[in-house]
């Protein structure tokens, strides 16, 4: 890179959380960054969950380099040990973090492609010693080429959550059937919202965090509005590590999560439909969504659908750059068998930093959710470290990038342990011995039903996955 090629910003893609942090980063290091956000506002993304509640509190969501650039303006951090929603987050660190970075933040931008400036993904000749050429679209229509000496992509997963289908793409009949099939944890408080699930049979698919906290808000609807109904359709099977960790979680309020989910099940409020895979979504007489799951089963019909199966990346805009990726977590090749759900939880991810970010092509770096691709078992904390690593490389302070400390919550399910996603392996764990997939319904009632209280859970950010 040369010396005019240095004085160019670095780019970070996305004003979430670990978006804003690296630009805090960047500019303690004495670089410029230039933050990129294609939502109206800063946090665009957390906003939109903004009625959900994390199960990190205020001392696991706040970076300390951050803090100190707020410092000066008279803001003062929240209660370390409260848990906020969404709308908390961003109202109350988030938005004047980027109010503190003034005109370095940029609403309204969606970058729409990156490559090295008169390079595209063929041409090696002189390649590392361009600047990257970053394509950006304004929400008043305008056009830009920016030039950058780095690229710091913090975009997410928000964007893009993954369907009903349990081989990866949209079931049979799910785009038709969007009009009944939502993606999001729904606010309740919102009368649009409860109206759609109020009195109504709703099938919720998913086994994270989000599907949890859905689970826990229709049991709280039903105590109030008669008819309210979840059937809870998981992919594996239903054993003693479904719930999380309980109350031997590390983070209590993930574990206060997981044990509402199970009351749900356990008072009647939702029937566990275990072992399957949705392949069709279907209607019936009176357009009803009825699931069909890849064994020929065929559900009762159901009035709606949320379907909270994960996230993923975007890597579209990203097509002219050479990434190495994980060819399964769609992850950095270096991070993905750190991060791979399939024997790590949250609290089991390694420390790391700008080196198993890196790709062969120097210069770029994915962060935060975006960097653990389809994995669900991201934190803020992480994040945060990634960034600071990551702004301590570009920075040539090696010795410090390198110095990767992280310390994280041991216990606790952050959407699978063990063999992932497979019913028979869920249940040996826990001892059953029912070897097919089976409906599940509660049989325990309580015998004086009480409003469940709803612990919720943020789909990205501050906690572990969906």
């Amino acid at each position: 890179m040369n010396a005019a090629t240095e004085q160019l910003p670095v780019v970070v893609i996305g004003a979430g959380p670990t978006g804003l942090a690296a630009a805090a980063h960047l500019v303690e290091r004495g670089i410029e960054p230039l933050v990129l956000e294609a939502g109206p506002t800063a946090a665009a993304a957390v906003r939109a969950w903004s009625h959900v509640r994390l199960f990190s509190t205020w001392s696991e969501l706040t970076d300390p380099v951050a803090e100190k650039l707020l410092a000066p303006t008279g803001w003062v951090k929240p209660d370390p040990k409260a848990y906020p929603t969404g709308g908390d987050w961003a109202d109350r660190y988030l938005q004047p973090l980027a109010d503190v970075l003034g005109d370095k933040v940029r609403t309204g931008a969606r970058v729409t492609g990156v490559s090295r400036a008169g390079r595209d993904r063929i041409v090696d000749a002189d390649r590392d010693a361009q600047p990257f050429a970053v394509h950006v679209a304004y929400a008043d229509g305008r056009e830009e080429r920016i030039p950058a000496r780095a690229v710091v992509d913090a975009s997410g997963t928000w964007s893009l959550p993954s369907p009903a289908g349990a081989d990866g793409l949209p079931a049979l009949g799910e785009r038709a059937a969007a009009d009944r099939i939502s993606y999001r944890v729904p606010d309740l408080d919102d009368p649009a919202v409860r109206a759609r699930y109020a009195g109504r049979r709703t099938a919720v698919i998913g086994s994270g965090a989000s599907a949890f906290t859905a689970l826990a808000s229709l049991a709280a609807l039903a105590h109030e509005e008669e008819g309210t109904k979840a059937l809870w359709i998981l992919r594996r099977g239903l054993s003693g590590s479904t719930f999380g960790g309980g109350s031997a979680d590390q983070l209590p309020a993930r574990g206060a999560l997981g044990l509402a989910a199970k009351a749900a099940v356990d008072e009647g409020h939702a029937d566990a439909v275990t072992g399957f895979r949705t392949q069709a979504i279907e209607r019936d007489g009176d357009g009803r969504p009825v699931l069909v799951a890849e064994d020929g089963r065929r559900l009762d019909p159901v009035d709606e659908v949320i379907v909270l199966t994960g996230l993923r990346p975007d890597h579209s805009f990203l097509g002219e750059l050479r990434l190495g990726l994980d060819d399964r977590l769609q992850a950095p090749t270096a991070l993905a068998p750190l991060i791979d759900p399939n024997q790590h939880s949250c609290g089991t991810v390694y420390p790391h930093g700008h080196r198993e970010l890196a790709h062969p092509e120097q210069g770029v770096y994915l962060v935060g959710m975006k960097s653990y691709g389809r994995a669900p078992t991201f934190l803020a904390l992480t994040g945060y470290e990634q960034v600071r690593s990551v702004a301590a490389a570009l920075a040539g302070d090696l010795e410090s990038a390198d110095r990767v400390e992280l310390t994280l919550p041991e216990t606790g399910v952050c959407g699978g342990s063990g063999l992932y996603d497979t019913p028979e392996a869920a249940s040996e764990d826990a001892g059953c011995c029912a070897p097919a997939p089976q409906r599940v319904v509660a049989l325990t009632a309580s015998p004086a039903l009480q409003p469940l209280p709803v612990v919720e859970s943020a789909p990205a950010g501050g906690c572990c996955g969906s």
